[in-house]
């Protein structure tokens, strides 16, 4: 009985960490998502996008029965999770309703469906993508930057973060990758056939051995400390930018 008793109790914890979520039918357009602080973005086979509190259940506050959160910039929490979502047709915008802090969520896109992610405060967290086949757009000053299985074409920048990406069997074109302080760390196949762009002022490249650059305009002479590379990969093709102004570049192969 005691164990019946148990099992029930962590069933109800367990699922009552996943228990808000709000659908918007879309299977394209664009999501255009700002100063969500904790996010994780996954591309799925559906028609919805899915947006899903990955926090515990906190105690409601009383006080606020029968009232509607709102934020400075007349916002409206119509998701229940903490976000506001509005629906323009071909985009759909996400703002979080709290400065600071601010909910753990969950995004569910659709595979037709383009992200455009921006995020500009200093409360900032990581921000992750994953299985996205679609076009990606990032900008964020304090905010590392987490891409997993993704094709492009992709487009990143951050001021303080890391970027680590893990491209998929297949790129498109264009990518670019770009950090001031933090480290840009890249995995992709070694048969992707780039126009590579490598540079950094005050840190190092570092390249799979696996991975044969062909340096151009550099004839029979090699240049040695110099903070720009740039090359083909496998005879050339889509346009690749890697750079990171204070750190180190990594470039691995899949």
């Amino acid at each position: 009985m005691k164990k019946q008793i148990l099992s029930i109790v962590l069933l109800v914890v367990a699922t009552g960490v996943f228990a808000q979520e709000y659908k918007l039918p879309k299977t394209s357009g664009k999501l255009m998502i700002s100063e969500v602080n904790n996010v994780t973005i996954e591309g799925y086979d559906g028609k919805e996008i899915v947006f899903s509190s990955m926090d515990e259940v906190k105690e409601k506050d009383k006080r606020a029965e029968g009232l509607r959160a709102i934020s400075a910039m007349g916002l409206e929490d119509n998701t229940g999770i903490g976000l506001s979502v509005k629906d323009n047709g071909n985009n759909v915008e996400v703002y979080q309703m709290k400065k600071m802090d601010g909910p753990k969520v969950k995004i569910l896109v659709p595979k037709g469906v383009s992200i455009l992610y921006s995020h500009s405060s200093p409360y900032g967290n990581s921000v992750k993508f994953k299985n996205v086949a679609n076009e990606i757009e990032i900008s964020t000053l304090h905010n590392s930057v987490h891409l997993d299985n993704v094709t492009g074409p992709l487009m990143v920048k951050t001021v303080h973060g890391s970027i680590d990406v893990i491209f998929g069997n297949t790129i498109s074109n264009p990518i670019s990758i770009v950090s001031v302080h933090g480290a840009v760390d890249v995995t992709l196949p070694a048969t992707t056939k780039a126009n590579l762009s490598m540079s950094t002022s005050w840190g190092e490249m570092f390249v799979d051995p696996a991975i044969k650059i062909e340096f151009d305009g550099q004839g029979e002479w090699k240049k040695y400390g110099s903070n720009k590379v740039n090359g083909k990969l496998n005879g050339g093709g889509l346009e690749m930018q890697l750079s990171s102004t204070h750190n180190n570049i990594y470039l691995r192969k899949k």
